[in-house]
């Protein structure tokens, strides 16, 4: 039998028992396509294509989110199947098939939709097909994916190849930041997204897009000039070559990087975890703002964020959280910071750094000043301290100590003085101190945002506020985009910069030196390895951390 590859195409039919899920029409009700036979006159009729791919996201060791778009009326059927190593179907105690079919959708998504697949078996590997099907009943092509849901507790769940099932712990899983940004988009000469086939060939389990997934405020051309002298050359489409101020440019963004084979390829078969940062909107937003930059007609940030969410919503395989208390937002009722939890091993804090955000300032205010906001800092300190994962990943879409400036003011936590805390930092000294009272160890950061790859451990010893214990953060980025860095860091919370790599300021991303990603490794022993990649796969850095019990 042939090696199972997660980039090949999984046989296998939509014919299977079918199940409702919420709000959506039952499968039972759709009419089957029965192929023509050789007498029946030839029947020219449009199917529906999928143009975006397919795509999961938010797995954990029992649901994900299946995702996919169209292009016209229709409802997504996606035909799940556990399958082994080899890609064979699983009979008997880990057989597992499942058919859901969606609601249908049409321009008031951007024929986008999403299903929320619950009661699935942990440590399983499961083919993924998907069609949609238009109101006559006629079906598209099918487009395979596959995904893993998370390890589960030793002795439960079913075996789902890899490795996966009873008695097995390990997982890895990838992160990066800012994709097309800087107006370097898909370079075809290029082989387009390189940098995501680096990712894809490492084969994790998940992929933490740690923000600006676009860049709505970088206008894409055709051509640019290299400092060298070479020219860039990009896929051109409607709607990416201004800044986005409409719905439809929003939405435009992110139809051009799925335009992407590599991205496509790569969010076929590994799970997104995706954040959002300030280039899903403009840069450097937050709440309230008017900009005065002229580019844009639209001057009112609020209507911007919310026209930039619901665009970033859409194509994000995110799932549906609960609404916010009144109040806590002035342009979206749904929260998007969540936890994802990934078996006994590893929980994801997945943080919003923007939605909360006071203006920018010095952030020297000697009162607590809001970034993550009231309830999301209750959320995350509840949250980690009530983990029984060994470890706790927080997956935030801004370093902690680095300096970023804003103009006069600070874009970043930091505020470019070593002193006790102020402002934003007041809630960052908060959420140590309340990690450190409640005995939490084995806490990791994962961030990108500055454009460089770097290591910072943080240590009360060399910190101004010393009311915590010591952790590490890793950042690494960008994934097709500008690079920049390495910034100073700021000492209220005593970094060390381990490591940094960064490339030319405003470098091209051509030769992918200077564009990284992390990886993670957890072993079945719990030790949890990172290292920091180039664009092409390379390890630049490498750090063993073991856990603490």
């Amino acid at each position: 039998m042939a090696t199972f590859s997660r980039r090949g195409l999984l046989q296998g039919s939509l014919a299977a028992s079918a199940l409702t899920v919420a709000g959506a029409a039952p499968a039972s009700a759709a009419r089957p396509v029965m192929p023509a036979g050789p007498s029946s006159p030839a029947l020219v009729r449009r199917r529906l294509h999928l143009p975006s791919g397919i795509a999961t996201g938010d797995v954990t060791s029992s649901s994900a989110i299946l995702w996919s778009r169209t292009d016209g009326t229709g409802r997504m059927v996606a035909h799940l199947r556990a399958v082994d190593a080899d890609g064979a179907p699983l009979r008997g105690r880990g057989g597992f098939e499942r058919t859901l079919t969606s609601g249908w959708v049409g321009e008031a998504t951007d024929h986008t939709v999403k299903i929320g697949a619950t009661d699935l078996p942990a440590g399983t590997r499961f083919a993924l097909e998907v069609r949609f099907e238009d109101e006559e009943g006629v079906l598209s092509d099918v487009h395979h994916g596959t995904f893993r849901t998370a390890p589960g507790v030793r002795g439960r769940g079913r075996s789902g190849g890899h490795g996966h099932g009873p008695g097995r712990r390990s997982q890895s899983f990838v992160w990066t930041g800012d994709t097309a940004g800087q107006g370097w988009g898909i370079n075809p000469d290029l082989g387009g997204m390189y940098t995501y086939r680096a990712m894809h060939d490492l084969d994790p389990d998940f992929f933490i897009h740690s923000g600006d997934t676009i860049y709505a405020d970088g206008p894409i051309q055709a051509e640019v000039v290299e400092a060298d002298g070479r020219i860039w050359r990009n896929l051109v489409t409607e709607g990416v070559t201004k800044v986005a101020e409409t719905q439809e440019e929003y939405r435009a963004r992110h139809r051009y990087n799925l335009m992407d084979t590599n991205v496509r390829a790569m969010y076929a078969d590994v799970p997104v975890v995706a954040q959002w940062d300030d280039h899903e909107t403009t840069n450097n937003w937050w709440p309230g703002e008017i900009l005065e930059d002229e580019r844009y007609t639209v001057r009112d940030v609020n209507t911007l964020a919310a026209r930039g969410r619901r665009a970033w919503q859409e194509y994000q395989p995110i799932g549906e959280a609960r609404a916010l208390r009144p109040g806590t937002t002035g342009f979206e009722g749904r929260r998007i910071y969540r936890r994802i939890e990934r078996g006994p091993q590893l929980d994801v804090f997945c943080l919003d750094m923007r939605t909360f955000k006071g203006r920018n300032t010095a952030g020297l205010e000697p009162h607590a000043t809001p970034l993550l906001g009231e309830e999301q800092v209750r959320w995350l300190i509840d949250g980690v301290r009530s983990s029984r994962a060994t470890w706790k990943v927080i997956a935030a879409d801004l370093p902690l100590g680095v300096i970023v400036p804003d103009g006069k003011a600070q874009e970043s936590i930091s505020n470019a003085d070593d002193g006790a805390p102020l402002g934003r930092e007041l809630e960052l000294a908060r959420v140590l101190k309340a990690f450190k009272d409640a005995g939490v160890r084995n806490v990791v950061w994962v961030t990108a945002d500055v454009h460089y790859c770097a290591a910072h451990h943080y240590s009360p010893e060399r910190a101004a506020f010393t009311d915590f214990d010591e952790f590490w953060e890793f950042v690494a980025g960008p994934i097709n985009a500008g690079t920049f860095g390495p910034n100073e860091l700021d000492g209220t919370f005593g970094p060390e910069q381990v490591f940094a790599k960064a490339g030319p300021t405003a470098g091209s991303p051509r030769d992918g030196r200077f564009q990284f990603f992390g990886h993670v490794q957890l072993d079945e022993d719990d030790v949890l390895t990172v290292s920091l990649r180039d664009g092409h796969g390379g390890t630049v850095f490498t750090k063993e951390l073991v856990p603490h019990r």
